[in-house]
């Protein structure tokens, strides 16, 4: 298969620096890492290609033959073999301290070395924060800005905890590996044990003088703004995550998770049963015997719905499409207009000649034309 250009690989122009290039590579790295995709067989190639493209780019001889020659001024080997024969563990011991440290290992990396030449990883703590929200945002999805304060890598050792990120030493009890194996002699027989190193910690090197800025933690506490894309349809209770955005790991490694609780505010007027809204409709009872219309809320403004005559308490009504939608896309709650009538119970001397009026009729069986100008007496009353 014909090789990718080296700039597009790490996606960089042609007239990148040199910090540029080592950026992009310590970006793609971390995205394609082995320990973030377990098994994918894809991200392992290419975090391979964007490590044969570094290798090439941050070397300013390599680079000045690739930029004239392309491919073939490498010989076809990529000056080092990337890629191609050369396995994670030769990446990580040439490349490791791009990453500030201890990010070498790869758990269940098929056909990779054995677990005691795994450097360890160090992994940020994650961060958890709540996000209330309206239904209408609910109903829309929503774009939300945070300040969230959390430990980011140092910038002035790059997250090594080491003075300028080099006052660092590879650590002589493990040579730089991390662990330490000791062999027992017992009556079974010879016993051997692999430990993490209890000089280094497992990172394979020693800081002999730590960072000012960061008292040698290679993290610092700051406030980073954080851009939210909340999807439509979440609900109470729903816990959405942002991969590498929690606290940044000591000496280097992989970022914490970012953790959002879904919070939401009470609407003045309507209910959640799941997709669907619910609006208590309390209709006066010259209404819901001669019918009307009445006006209901919904999320983006208002809606007008027929009330038939002789409407009982009880009576539903369902605007179709006006509730929330499926998180999953599969389709959209209703509008539940829940009926009742309001019956009152203190009246007024007139107001109880009325109802009696009303009451003498209904026993003498008057015309329509009667009981229409009762009722319209009443409308009045609760007008």
């Amino acid at each position: 298969m014909e090789k990718r250009d080296y700039y597009e690989v790490l996606g960089v122009a042609k007239n990148a620096t040199a910090d540029e290039i080592k950026k992009a590579y310590r970006k793609k790295a971390i995205q394609y890492h082995p320990d973030k995709n377990p098994g994918n067989k894809e991200a392992e190639e290419k975090f391979k290609e964007a490590a044969e493209a570094y290798e090439v780019l941050s070397d300013p001889d390599k680079r000045a033959r690739y930029d004239q020659f392309g491919h073939q001024g490498m010989g076809g080997a990529a000056g080092g073999g990337f890629g191609g024969g050369m396995s994670m563990e030769d990446i990580f011991s040439h490349f490791g301290d791009i990453f500030g440290g201890g990010f070498g290992g790869f758990e269940g990396f098929g056909g990779g070395s054995s677990r005691s030449s795994r450097r360890h990883v160090n992994k940020g703590s994650d961060l958890r924060v709540k996000v209330k929200l309206t239904l209408k945002e609910i109903a829309t999805g929503v774009e939300k800005k945070i300040k969230v304060p959390k430990y980011v890598s140092c910038s002035h050792c790059n997250g090594t905890g080491a003075e300028n990120g080099t006052a660092y030493t590879t650590c002589s009890k493990c040579n730089g590996s991390g662990v330490v194996t000791r062999v027992q002699q017992t009556f079974l027989g010879a016993m051997q044990s692999t430990t993490t190193c209890p000089d280094c910690g497992g990172e394979g090197r020693v800081i002999t003088k730590k960072c000012p800025h960061c008292a040698g933690e290679g993290i610092v506490r700051e406030e980073e703004v954080i851009t939210l894309n909340i999807p439509a349809g979440v609900s109470e209770g729903m816990q959405l995550s942002m991969a590498g955005k929690g606290n940044a790991a000591r000496h280097g490694g992989v970022n914490g998770d970012l953790l959002i609780l879904i919070e939401e505010e009470a609407h003045p007027d309507l209910l959640r049963d799941e997709n669907d809204l619910i609006y208590n409709l309390l209709l006066d009872l010259p209404t819901a015997v001669l019918g009307g219309s009445v006006e209901v809320p919904t999320l983006d403004g208002k809606a007008r719905i027929k009330v038939e005559p002789g409407t009982q308490p009880g009576k539903i009504f369902r605007l179709r499409g006006k509730g929330l939608p499926s998180v999953n896309r599969y389709g959209v709650g209703d509008l539940i207009v829940n009926v009742s009538v309001y019956i009152p119970e203190n009246l007024s001397s007139s107001e109880k000649k009325t109802f009696e009026e009303l009451k003498h009729s209904s026993n003498m069986q008057p015309t329509l034309t009667t009981k229409q100008r009762i009722f319209s007496k009443l409308r009045h009353m609760f007008e």
